[in-house]
């Protein structure tokens, strides 16, 4: 996504550098990363339009966007589909057993991304986890008012009765989860992932997590005993 927002904005030849480019639309996306996929593509068209250009549609930067990122993940999705790729290589090191240690406790989860519902169903049952969610599963719909993780937080404290804020747990990589739980009193794990290995923090993304409000910062979900003895056994602090 940034790649392509940087050259949107290089092709305006406004005199920024290339750093400036990749400085402003680092910004808008990281802003807006969690949230529907639409919204960072109405920030590129404000972009545009702040630079005196003429901005393509939302929904055609979108499908540019789609269409780039399909050229870099069909490989895989198809490998998945064909049985030729083992799910575990594409998710984050320790999902599974993060995912039957929850369960095992009887906790209710829900999987929510700014990715198109369709697509998010398809990866989650590819990836064999759809199961750990019992069809709580969103993700982006054309109408934008119908779905939004702000709107799912209150959905769920709604829906659950006597539980409390400070029960609602949330594990993410982006702005917009982070800072919904923690609006309503949740607790926040933040995953600052260096990818593509996952296997240790990204300074700059455990910044911007804590800032947000995360209250733990991890990798990735390998310590799946250090996450329960801390998450279900001690105070929560700053990471």
């Amino acid at each position: 996504m940034v790649p392509m927002c940087v050259e949107q904005l290089a092709s305006l030849n406004t005199g920024e550098s290339q750093g400036e480019l990749q400085e402003a639309v680092e910004d808008f996306v990281w802003r807006l990363t969690g949230k529907e996929t639409i919204y960072q593509m109405m920030a590129l068209a404000e972009a545009v339009r702040e630079r005196a250009g003429e901005p393509l549609e939302p929904i055609a930067y979108k499908k540019l966007y789609l269409d780039r990122l399909w050229l870099k993940i069909r490989n895989g999705i198809e490998d998945l589909r064909d049985g030729r790729a083992v799910p575990n290589q594409y998710m984050v090191p320790g999902s599974r057993g993060l995912l039957e240690f929850l369960v095992s406790r009887g906790m209710r989860l829900y999987l929510a991304s700014g990715t198109d519902h369709a697509n998010v169903v398809e990866e989650a049952t590819l990836l064999g986890i759809a199961p750990f969610f019992e069809g709580r599963i969103f993700g982006a719909q054309d109408d934008l008012k119908s779905f939004s993780k702000a709107l799912l937080v209150k959905d769920i404290l709604s829906k659950t009765g006597d539980l409390g804020p400070n029960e609602l747990l949330v594990f993410g990589d982006g702005y917009v989860e982070i800072e919904e739980v923690k609006k309503v009193g949740g607790v926040a794990v933040g995953v600052a992932s260096s990818e593509p290995a996952c296997l240790t923090v990204d300074d700059w993304k455990r910044t911007r997590l804590i800032e947000v409000g995360a209250d733990f910062i991890i990798p990735n979900y390998l310590k799946v005993e250090e996450l329960r003895s801390t998450l279900f056994g001690a105070s929560v602090v700053n990471a």
